[in-house]
């Protein structure tokens, strides 16, 4: 997941519709292997977040507006398993704990269509300061 946004991230940062990055350039930028990445944008593609053209000139771009791509999106296309509610119903407790987790859940989607790969590629340029 997190590869995945640190990769959209870099291509937002230099979205303009026409210009493609390289995998190398965006394995070097983010320091991740090329090879492991290259799994990752597969699926980011798959999931129509970026195009790709392969050859000398080839690269990955944003298929669209970094505003328009929300981080639920990024989370359904690497690893959809962490939106999904697998507690059972079984048993004497089983009923109340599901409903915990499905709210758990509920909240997780929200504040996940509340962020955009705009604003992640915005703060990610911005030195950090812990106090």
């Amino acid at each position: 997941m997190e590869y995945a946004c640190r990769a959209l991230a870099q291509l937002a940062k230099h979205h303009d519709a026409r210009t493609l990055t390289r995998l190398e350039d965006l394995a070097q930028r983010e320091a991740v292997s090329g090879n492991f990445l290259v799994q990752i944008l597969n699926d980011l593609r798959r999931a129509g977040l970026i195009e790709s053209r392969r050859g000398q000139a080839g690269g990955y771009r944003l298929a669209r507006p970094p505003e328009s791509i929300r981080l639920r999106q990024i989370v359904e296309a690497v690893d959809p398993s962490l939106l999904q509610c697998s507690v059972a119903r079984r048993g004497e407790s089983g009923q109340s704990v599901r409903h915990a987790w499905e709210q758990i859940a509920s909240s997780l989607q929200k504040s996940l269509d509340s962020i955009t790969l705009k604003t992640l590629a915005h703060h990610s340029g911005e030195p950090m300061f812990h106090i």
